[in-house]
């Protein structure tokens, strides 16, 4: 085996890796460092495949380990890092494990994600990073920022098994979605994703001008990804 073979699944690993620690983390109590690591482990995530494109080293191990990966780092980590905050507001009560229900979901995602031929460029449901940047960026800010309305919001008994039940729904819907990677022949910057990329500047210089948290801007962009999959872009299909 040479060592160009080995790079993607290399970057690969160190994506699985940083998920494992970062549901260490948020165990731990620092759902801040579980969501860097989070972040991480999704540059890896975006680097793995495409290092195997300009390599020409695809490979069905490959794209196995990187499932498995994702179901760590998108899959579980979200989850743990909803239940324990949860934890920190709740203390350990039933309804603060209906969280894991967006874990079993990512993992029903990816498994159908990997036997489904019409996602090659885009996808059919919400993808598992973004639903986890949505889970991770929430934790962080409120970890970050307790005074705010939207820490308070996320303390009360419902709202976050809400937040996960919704997530893990749109992982396994039927919603066309596009995606962002880059491929050979694809159509990187159509309408859709100039809306969209136009509309992250913005929520960011909002974000900044307004003195708010970088994790609220995070929160923000891929929520709108969501409602632009799901309203904007039926209408102009």
């Amino acid at each position: 085996m040479t060592i160009r073979r080995i790079i993607p699944n290399t970057i690969t690993s160190m994506n699985l890796l940083s998920g494992s620690i970062g549901v260490i983390c948020a165990l731990g109590g620092r759902p801040d460092m579980a969501f860097i690591l989070m972040i991480a482990a999704a540059v890896f995530d975006f680097a793995d495949g495409l290092a195997a494109r300009l390599l020409k080293v695809v490979s069905p191990l490959g794209k196995e380990l990187d499932s498995l990966s994702d179901m760590v780092s998108f899959g579980l980590l979200p989850a743990v890092m909803l239940c324990a905050m949860m934890f920190g507001f709740r203390g350990i009560r039933w309804y603060a494990f209906i969280p894991l229900f967006l874990a079993l979901m990512s993992a029903l995602r990816l498994a159908k994600f990997n036997t489904d031929e019409r996602q090659s460029d885009n996808f059919i449901g919400l993808p598992t990073p973004s639903s986890a940047m949505i889970a991770g960026s929430l934790a962080y800010f409120v970890y970050r920022c307790p005074d705010s309305i939207l820490a308070k919001v996320a303390a009360t008994s419902f709202a976050v098994p809400i937040i996960a039940v919704v997530l893990g729904l749109l992982l396994v819907s039927e919603i066309p979605m596009f995606g962002m990677k880059i491929k050979h022949g694809s159509h990187l910057l159509d309408a859709k994703r100039i809306v969209f990329l136009a509309a992250a500047v913005v929520i960011l210089v909002l974000t900044l001008v307004l003195g708010e948290d970088w994790s609220l801007a995070v929160l923000g962009i891929f929520v709108f990804y969501i409602l632009e999959n799901c309203i904007l872009v039926p209408v102009t299909r």
